[in-house]
């Protein structure tokens, strides 16, 4: 087993006891509760009259539901303003921390966290969402968890786990023109597969991480998930310092970044720590990649042949031919060319400033195609005030691009953003299954931000770096 990681450390910091189950339990740094997840857990602390066991160490939000067109309430669906009114109410009757949308810092629970300064190197967090791995992007071990467990955290500030083997993946060499983290993630998860992280956290490291900002690195452990992992997790280091010392956390108590600082770096994994296993990839190899199939996994890059199933391991082949059938592609060619008619710019792998920027850059004095609805959603309240003081604004909708409000909007399909029948759709978001964003005939082709972009104003999936030189942010 693994020995001297940030895993292993920061494990032990928070094992309370082994239970009779085998697992450990673990105390809770940060617990992160939204609407849909957490109704049905504090339902059960009142069936049992329990109180919120650490108040103070949770917070609300709320996103998968809310509407990013028009926010007025009541909401038009009858769902999510009950979703919303029974959130209200909890929060209210524990004394929970809410960032609600009159607050100016409502926004997806995986944006808000780290922008606020919630999320910490050293911390346990959980969430009743899967993609709660974001938060190890600052050397936190972060992990989604079931309503049960939700249940269990509010009332205990505890939860029971097992713990996982450590896979370091390195990165090495620099990321070319158009290459981003969200292509570096893709391509982990196409060698490695959906299942290739069972058992095991990530250790994201290398010269092309260690480069990286906050915003990259958050996408890439993010899609921890995707492929299989418990969770990921890149060691804190001054990039990451430097973002915490400017969250409202640190600037309102100054004092404690100085207290903190030393704990953090003893976290780090040491320089002589075990791993279970270790993967290298030569990220100066790689091109944009996007997905032909049906499971973040079948992903090429762009000027990559589209595999034969025939050519697939035996139990990939089938699963293959559907993704085939269903997105209407054909083993030999490319993804470059293919239609599309939507181009979703949001979900919390890519709504943060920088990938708006970087997006921004593509679209500043083009046209969305003609056949294609295309919009950007702000990952946070945040995000989208301070994009709008920048101009980006006025740039994505003079290029014919639908600017909304903070939310999860078409990564899900919980409001009223949806793929409409067959439409097929450009998305910076982390899942392609069938059906995710709102049609069970949708499709979707994953992609970094700045191919969303492209392939919003061409009406196909573009390689960026055709389109317009560019530099690696």
């Amino acid at each position: 087993m693994s020995d001297s990681t940030l895993y292993d450390k920061v494990w032990d910091r928070h094992k309370v006891t082994t239970l009779p189950t085998g697992q450990d339990q673990l105390f809770v740094g940060l617990h992160l509760i939204h609407e849909v997840t957490s109704p049905q857990a504090f339902g059960m602390l009142r069936e049992r009259d329990l109180e919120v066991a650490y108040p103070e160490l949770t917070h609300a939000t709320v996103d998968h539901i809310v509407p990013t067109a028009d926010q007025s309430r009541p909401y038009e669906e009858d769902a999510a303003e009950e979703m919303m009114a029974e959130l209200e109410q909890n929060v209210r009757d524990a004394g929970i921390d809410f960032s609600d949308p009159t607050s100016g810092n409502q926004g997806i629970v995986h944006v808000i966290g780290p922008e606020q300064g919630l999320t910490q190197p050293g911390k346990t967090i959980v969430c009743g969402d899967s993609h709660t791995s974001t938060h190890g992007a600052f050397g936190a071990l972060a992990f989604g968890i079931g309503t049960s467990q939700i249940r269990d955290v509010l009332a205990t500030g505890t939860v029971a786990m097992e713990k996982q083997k450590v896979r370091k993946i390195e990165v090495t060499g620099e990321l070319g023109d158009g290459v981003e983290a969200k292509d570096v993630i893709l391509e982990i998860i196409r060698r490695l597969g959906t299942e290739g992280g069972v058992g095991y956290v990530y250790e994201y490291a290398g010269e092309a991480i260690e480069s990286l900002g906050m915003e990259g690195r958050m996408s890439i452990c993010n899609m921890s998930i995707e492929g299989g992992a418990r969770a990921g997790y890149v060691n804190p280091d001054e990039t990451t310092y430097e973002w915490l010392e400017e969250t409202d956390y640190f600037q309102n108590n100054p004092e404690q970044f100085a207290e903190l600082k030393p704990y953090w770096e003893s976290i780090r994994s040491d320089d002589d720590a075990e791993y279970d296993d270790v993967v290298t990839i030569d990220g100066s190899s790689l091109e944009p990649v996007v997905t032909w199939g049906t499971t973040p996994g079948q992903g090429i890059g762009i000027s990559d042949p589209i595999p034969s199933p025939e050519e697939l391991p035996a139990d990939k082949q089938d699963t293959a031919r559907r993704a085939q059938e269903h997105m209407r592609v054909e083993p030999g060619e490319t993804m470059e060319g293919y239609e599309i008619d939507v181009a979703f710019l949001g979900s919390c792998t890519n709504a943060r400033l920088p990938d708006l920027r970087r997006a921004a850059e593509i679209v500043e004095g083009r046209q969305v195609h003609e056949d294609v609805r295309a919009m950007v959603v702000p990952g946070s309240q945040r995000v989208q005030k301070t994009a709008e003081a920048e101009g980006l604004k006025d740039v994505f909708e003079e290029a014919g691009f639908d600017w909304r409000n903070a939310g999860c909007s078409m990564c899900l399909g919980m409001n009223e953003d949806q793929l409409e029948g067959d439409e097929a759709c450009a998305s910076s978001s982390n899942r392609n299954f069938i059906g995710r964003q709102g049609s069970k005939d949708g499709r979707t082709v994953l992609m970094n931000p700045r191919m969303v972009a492209a392939a919003a104003i061409e009406g196909k999936v573009t390689d960026v770096r055709d389109l317009k030189e560019v530099t690696t942010v």
